[in-house]
């Protein structure tokens, strides 16, 4: 114990010894531990930390500092490497544990007495200890007698009793276990030494108090505060287990300051009574301080000689003041004065409250040992993690059922849109609007006339190229019939007709697709210029012009529509803001979360995981309240908007307006509807021309390759029959060898009239090509009647749709579509080969490259002309033959 005077006999205070300690090495046991338990090169990396927590230990062995504040902040850093090193080194007598440490420290009371523990607990409580003691040698250190002085021994008193208290509340409990303990330590000895502290604090509140000349019943309240601390740290000395280990000059102390501040603050409040003529009650106060002062005189061994003055002139301030309230309580106020048990205690009133160490002392945001992780702290983490993300997802909920709520009463109650009607800002669902902008992007319905004109210049093309295919052949044909006239028997090589009856059908088939897709044309055609009306109203820019108009009533009894629109504008504008705030309150919990990383606390934690988690899931405590109020505030608002909107649809006639808008909207819906399904039954038909035309011309090429083919025919035949004529014989094997080599044969080979091979021992007879038994249709210039009976291909190989024009309806004259289609689709479409397979000779004898060479077998039929491959699949553009 150390004591100090100045300027008064009052200012005697105590201050407390450090304990002290034995020599011991952490370096080496630390560093083994970490080679062992994690890897050499981990403990080579944390050679600095360890260098650190070696020299911190051996400053604290050394005694003591010559600077107060070096100690205190050399104290402070050591116990935050005393956290960090408890929460990754195990330090316990067991044999996986670090085992060869012993911390010894002496009681700072019976220095005789010590403690050894194998356990980190009794060196940061040992260290707590010291710092509490080094404060209140600081606070000691001042002059109080100046007022700056008096401030920080203040700060200093508060703060020792702030570091004691952290060593009851966190350490000396901990500390206590074992059978190696001692009493400076205990739980009851740091709480008398907080108290001791706080009380020299509060009388440095008092020794301002006095110096700014405060009022008497002001004074008196400190005073008595003063009184109050030392009675609390005398009792708590007085009992087991500490009556028996401080010395008498201690108890004295105590039990003397008790004493002086009581009667001090009997004093001060006597002089505030004697101001309100209280003479009754201030005679009692009186008497009960100098009471108080004489039975404390009775002990004083040990007790400080300025102590022992100061009561000494108290005593005689209260009799002086006694004496003269009696003569004028005797001579006026003849007042009955109370005894002094029946009187009320003193009033007092704290100025001061431990410091909170908790933040001095956080070692959370130390680096040092940050690469050690233990198991224990990475799982309390995740704990702690999945408790704030429930919290966080909790409340995010909340916020986003908000909000739908708001959305959805708000489309109930059509707002804002009637508040938008009103104001002429109309404005369209938004589903409803991007169909729109959709159908004017491609031209909406004044662009369906070019598309018609497309449909319609295909369809020319079409029929165009199959009139001159048809014209192609015909002139094939009247050549071949006047070749055939002009030499008679000896134009022996087939007809024209025999030989193109399937190109014929083909190009008839053709024929039926395109007046099957006239008819659909003029279906489409008759669609549009029939809902030319119904859609003219996309055509509307901006589409919002063609809604109906929300006018104010024409009259008002009242004109009370002004003020109840303005008021629902108002609670609409704090709904958004509501909505605003929401928003902002999602983004703090998102924010929050991003920072909350406790992972250092939890790594500097030596009490229960669930105290912290509960300290740190406290600070969304806030944030959810607000919640709840935003949560709230918008349920009242809502109700708040409905009865206004209430009273709004009732003076705007809001019912009947929305009854005009929503037949609006189903015409612009109905007239989108007949819009796409035109466009589609167009895009349909334009892919069927092309599609068909592409099958046309393929058929024009085949054409043109027979043509070519019976031309050069005619020519080599015409020089044969002038041969003949001449008498020339064409049964000479070198001019047939020659005639053979000239015109390879290709594909299978035709049988030869008029003579053969040597080698050959197939007959003379020539063979003709044999026409199927039904008889040949007639060219394209004669199609069949498309009312007969004769199933002709669809234009479209596609199942029919009821909602196309292109569908051939029950009773309509023309055949339903066939399995198959004439021709085959663009992807498998081929050039036809090289060798066409006519399956007949030019004429006897004859052997082309375009016909084969070999002799049909027995019982088959001849190839029909100019088969391609597969047959012809449009593309499905399903609905193009659909019912109107």
């Amino acid at each position: 114990m150390a004591s100090s005077a100045s300027g008064t006999a009052t200012n005697v205070m105590l201050a407390i010894f450090e304990k002290k300690t034995t020599q011991i090495d952490l370096y080496r046991p630390l560093r083994n531990y970490i080679a062992f338990n994690y890897s050499e090169r981990e403990a080579q990396n944390l050679e600095d930390d360890l260098q650190t927590v070696k020299q911190l230990r051996s400053d604290v062995e050394r005694q003591p500092d010559p600077s107060l504040t070096t100690r205190r902040d050399l104290l402070q850093n050591y116990f935050k490497a005393l956290c960090l090193v408890e929460t990754r080194f195990p330090i316990s007598p067991d044999k996986d544990h670090i085992n060869n440490v012993i911390f010894v420290w002496h009681d700072t009371f019976k220095n005789k007495q010590k403690a050894s523990q194998q356990n980190i607990h009794l060196e940061k409580a040992a260290v707590l200890f010291n710092l509490g003691a080094v404060y209140s040698q600081i606070g000691l250190s001042y002059d109080r007698a100046t007022v700056d002085g008096r401030r920080q021994a203040l700060h200093a008193f508060i703060a020792a009793a702030g570091a004691f208290a952290f060593l009851r509340d966190n350490a000396a409990t901990k500390a206590s276990i074992g059978s190696s303990t001692t009493v400076d330590l205990s739980v009851e000895c740091a709480g008398m030494l907080e108290r001791l502290m706080l009380a020299q604090a509060q009388e440095c509140v008092f020794e301002n108090t006095i110096a700014k000349g405060s009022t008497p019943g002001v004074c008196a309240k400190i005073s008595r505060q003063v009184g109050l601390y030392y009675e609390e740290a005398l009792a708590t000395c007085n009992a087991p287990p500490l009556n028996q280990h401080f010395d008498r000059a201690w108890i004295s102390h105590m039990q003397l300051k008790a004493a002086l501040f009581y009667a001090e603050a009997c004093y001060r409040y006597g002089l505030e009574l004697h101001e309100k003529e209280e003479i009754a009650e201030e005679i009692a106060r009186l008497k009960s301080g100098i009471s108080a002062l004489s039975e404390a005189k009775k002990n004083t061994k040990g007790a400080a000689a300025q102590i022992l003055d100061a009561i000494s002139k108290l005593e005689v301030n209260l009799n002086r003041n006694l004496e003269r309230a009696v003569k004028e309580n005797d001579r006026v106020y003849l007042m009955r004065v109370p005894s002094p048990g029946s009187l009320p205690p003193v009033p007092a009133f704290s100025m001061v409250k431990p410091l909170a160490m908790s933040e001095v002392l956080d070692a959370s945001k130390e680096k040092m040992f940050a690469s050690l992780v233990p198991d224990s702290s990475a799982k309390a983490l995740s704990r702690y993690t999945e408790m704030v993300d429930d919290i966080i997802r909790t409340q995010a909920e909340k916020l986003q059922q908000a909000s739908e709520l708001t959305r959805v009463r708000l489309k109930e109650m059509d707002l804002p849109e009637s508040i938008l009607a009103l104001e002429g800002n109309f404005t369209l669902p938004t589903d409803l609007k991007e169909d729109v902008e959709a159908v004017q992007i491609c031209g909406g319905p004044a662009g369906l006339e070019a598309e018609l004109q497309q449909l319609r210049d295909l369809k020319r093309v079409n029929q165009e190229i199959l009139i001159h295919i048809e014209e192609l052949l015909q002139k094939e044909a009247r050549e071949d019939a006047q070749f055939r006239s002009q030499f008679g028997t000896r134009w022996t090589r087939p007809q024209s007709s025999t030989l193109t009856k399937n190109l014929q059908d083909r190009l008839n088939r053709f024929a039926g697709n395109l007046k099957q897709a006239a008819d659909s044309d003029a279906r489409i055609e008759r669609s549009v210029r029939e809902h030319s009306a119904l859609m003219s109203i996309l055509d509307r820019r901006p589409i919002e012009s063609a809604l109906p108009t929300l006018a104010r009533p024409i009259m008002s009894l009242d004109a009370s529509e002004d003020a109840i629109l303005g008021a629902l504008k108002q609670s609409l504008r704090q709904l958004e803001t509501l909505g605003a705030q929401r928003a902002g309150l999602e983004d703090m919990l998102k924010e929050m979360k991003r920072k909350d990383d406790i992972l250092p606390k939890l790594m500097t934690s030596t009490g229960s995981y669930e105290d912290l988690f509960r300290k740190e899931i406290s600070k969304y405590d806030s944030i959810s309240e607000d919640i709840a109020h935003n949560i709230e505030a918008q349920e009242q608002l809502l109700l708040q908007i409905q009865a206004q909107n209430d009273e709004f649809a009732a003076i705007f006639n809001l019912e009947d307006y929305k009854a005009s808008r929503e037949k609006c909207y189903k015409q612009i819906q109905a007239a989108i509807a007949k819009f796409r399904e035109i466009k589609e039954n167009i895009n349909e038909g334009l892919k069927f021309y092309v599609t068909l035309q592409d099958a046309i011309t393929n058929v024009k090429q085949q054409c043109s390759d027979f043509v070519m083919t019976r031309n050069i025919q005619c020519k080599e035949m015409i020089e044969d029959v002038h041969k003949q004529m001449a008498g020339l014989s064409f049964q000479d094997t070198k001019t047939t060898g020659a005639y053979d080599n000239n015109h390879p044969s290709v594909g299978h080979q035709a049988q030869r009239s008029g003579s053969q091979l040597p080698t050959d021992p197939r007959p003379q007879t020539p063979s003709y090509y044999h026409p199927p038994e039904q008889p040949a249709m007639a060219g394209y210039s004669h199609p069949p009647p498309y009312g007969s009976t004769q199933q002709m291909s669809s234009p479209y190989h596609v199942p029919p749709q009821p909602s196309s024009p292109y569908a051939p309806q029950a009773g309509s004259p023309y055949p339903p579509p066939q399995a198959g289609s004439p021709y085959p689709p663009p992807h498998t479409q081929q050039q036809p080969p090289a060798n066409h397979d006519y399956g007949q000779p030019a004429y006897p004898g004859w052997r082309g490259p375009y016909y084969n060479a070999h002799a049909q077998q027995p019982g088959s039929h001849p190839r029909p002309p100019y088969t391609i491959p597969g047959q012809y699949r449009p593309p499905q553009q399903g609905g193009y033959y659909s019912q109107q």
